[in-house]
């Protein structure tokens, strides 16, 4: 006899109860993580008391690690390595309660990044607090301390306090950079265009790491039409947080004044073949190589009706690379043309241009 129909309400209430119980284990989770980043406080406050009051050394911290091992053998996390670095975590910390700052709620080895390479209490507050807010992995909250985040973030000159409204100026400033750190722009052997496209959409994930949370990728090369012209955009994505689209147009020399004006026709093209009623407008940023005059930028954005920004990127020294490699590679300006004429063998030389507002576009 099959089982009796389930009422309608069933669904809503089982889903109302899963998402409780992954609640409490989240919830659970933390608080086991908070005790442990107090109790490896306590221990290292206590070690620095000791040393202060009684001149404890190297070898009495040893002794103290096999102790607790011996005591705890089920315990992780006494080592006499470990123990130095609770010493540090508290000395990072000193007469506060840990539990109240951000770095309670990161894991310990997030910790000991912060306190192993950052000098500074502001500097590790301010990456404890992005961690937290991003949930960065062990390995990205490395790589952004390593780039010097914290120097680059909301550093681009743009023109966004006279182009956006005031609630979304602010956020998209703190969007952008300056510099962008490109490391992985290395194309080996004797590249062709369609292998510079190739090697873009490879490393697509680093580029998604570098430009920062809330960017997804549209699309490479992205074609439209102006009264029968064809034109295409280097880079378009979509910035979640920011509801925009985001047309990214990559040069390899200094910056010119006349680059603010074709990015600014390509933003007024997306706004009025792309953008949906519900998007804010869109947001250009333009990426140089080289020292750019500031104020240069400033007044070449000062009459620019469409909000964009303009930064500097880089790209790991060819110096530090493989001789072999290093006398491989094309020259940044050859990748900058590559970029610029990338043609998809597949389509043919008669095939049409996509318009943006084409539902097969890319």
């Amino acid at each position: 006899m099959p089982p009796p129909p389930l009422p309608n309400t069933y669904a809503p209430l089982l889903a109302e109860l899963k998402d409780r119980v992954r609640s409490a284990q989240l919830k659970a989770a933390l608080s086991v993580n908070t005790e442990m980043i107090r109790l490896y406080w306590g221990i290292g406050k206590r070690i620095l008391e000791a040393q202060g009051e009684q001149g404890w050394g190297a070898k009495v911290i040893d002794r103290l690690a096999a102790d607790l091992r011996k005591e705890f053998p089920d315990m992780t996390g006494f080592s006499s390595r470990n123990l130095k670095y609770m010493r540090a975590f508290a000395a990072a910390w000193p007469g506060t309660e840990i539990v109240q700052e951000p770095s309670a709620q990161l894991p310990w080895w997030h910790n000991v990044l912060l306190i192993t390479k950052l000098k500074s209490r502001e500097e590790r507050e301010w990456y404890a607090r992005k961690a937290l807010h991003h949930g960065w992995s062990h390995a990205i909250l490395d790589l952004q301390i390593e780039t010097r985040l914290h120097e680059r973030e909301g550093k681009a000159i743009t023109n966004f306090s006279r182009t956006l409204p005031p609630e979304q100026s602010d956020l998209a400033q703190q969007v952008l950079k300056d510099p962008y750190k490109f490391e992985f722009l290395s194309v080996a052997g004797d590249a062709k265009e369609r292998e510079v496209e190739q090697a873009m959409v490879d490393h697509v994930q680093k580029l998604l790491l570098e430009l920062g949370m809330g960017f997804a990728f549209v699309g490479r090369q992205v074609r439209f039409e102006v009264d029968g012209d064809e034109f295409r955009l280097d880079l378009l994505f979509y910035h979640l947080k920011l509801r925009c689209y985001v047309v990214i147009d990559l040069k390899a020399r200094p910056f010119q004044p006349e680059f603010a004006g074709k990015l600014n026709f390509y933003l007024s093209a997306v706004d009025a073949q792309m953008r949906h009623r519900d998007d804010a407008p869109t947001i250009g940023l333009l990426l140089v190589r080289g020292k750019k005059n500031r104020l240069t930028v400033e007044y070449a954005l000062q009459d620019i009706r469409k909000p964009m920004g303009v930064s500097e990127w880089t790209a790991r020294p060819a110096a530090e690379l493989p001789k072999k490699l290093r006398e491989a590679l094309p020259s940044l300006e050859q990748i900058e043309e590559g970029l610029g004429t990338l043609k998809i063998k597949e389509e043919g030389p008669r095939a049409k241009p996509l318009r943006l507002d084409d539902p097969g576009s890319p």
